[in-house]
């Protein structure tokens, strides 16, 4: 399907559970692809379709132009953000998506986005799910780029990732922004190789890190040739959904 947005139709697909009826309210994710790719690749790369018809949520796979999206670092300087949230707002009056439960997730080109959006579209998602992408750039660096209205986060981090360094400092700076604080007892090792931090913020929102050993720049679980990593313990497409089932939009 299309929409336009800033003179540019923008392309995107959705994808619908068994039972969806349009008089029901229903949480969405915007699963937002890696650079280069799109929307139908992403639909293929990591679970969301299987999932949502599991658990009754819609998906939403918008395609970036030229194959990447304008984040933090990377590609091109079209309105993505703009477009993601026209987006939600569309499938909010069109797809009776209940305004409450909109969330995001990406990896790597798509992750950065997430974060970025988080921060200049504050207030439409509730939550974001980042693999192998980061609160990066000078942009985040600058000190007041932070959200206004509670969001929270979970990101999975490879330790083999190149970027993986960048990622946990930018990690770093968003809960010190947000004036997070450690949840104790801290949780246990979720998987051999991997450790979990989890920090309540000053706003209520959460932040919970996964940080694996022995991953590069990859999705957790994922059994796909492109960007899997099936050898990992964990499925980050699990654990993101029920992070987002726990943490409906904050007033």
């Amino acid at each position: 399907m299309t929409l336009e947005h800033d003179g540019v139709s923008r392309r995107y697909r959705v994808h619908a559970p068994p039972g969806y009826v349009p008089t029901r309210p229903v949480p969405l994710v915007i699963a937002l692809h890696p650079y280069p790719g799109d929307g139908l690749a992403m639909s293929g790369l990591f679970g969301w379709d299987e999932l949502a018809e599991r658990k009754g949520f819609l998906v939403a796979y918008p395609d970036g132009i030229s194959g990447g999206f304008n984040a933090l670092v990377c590609c091109g300087d079209a309105d993505d953000v703009g477009f993601l949230a026209a987006l939600t707002g569309h499938l909010v009056d069109g797809w009776q998506v209940d305004p409450d439960r909109v969330y995001l997730t990406g990896i790597s080109n798509g992750g950065d986005l997430s974060f970025r959006a988080a921060v200049e579209a504050s207030g439409t998602f509730a939550a974001i799910g980042v693999v192998s992408g980061g609160f990066i750039g000078e942009r985040a660096a600058a000190g007041d780029y932070a959200p206004r209205h509670p969001v929270s986060v979970i990101t999975f981090i490879g330790e083999q990732d190149r970027y993986a360094a960048q990622f946990r400092t930018g990690v770093d700076r968003w809960q010190q922004r947000l004036a997070c604080t450690p949840v104790n007892p801290p949780p246990a090792a979720p998987a051999e190789g991997a450790t979990l931090t989890r920090a309540r913020c000053a706003d209520r929102s959460d932040v919970e890190v996964y940080l694996i050993d022995n991953m590069g720049h990859a999705w957790p679980g994922a059994s796909g040739d492109r960007l899997g990593a099936p050898e990992v313990d964990l499925r980050a497409t699990d654990l993101i959904w029920a992070f987002f089932a726990d943490h409906p939009r904050l007033s």
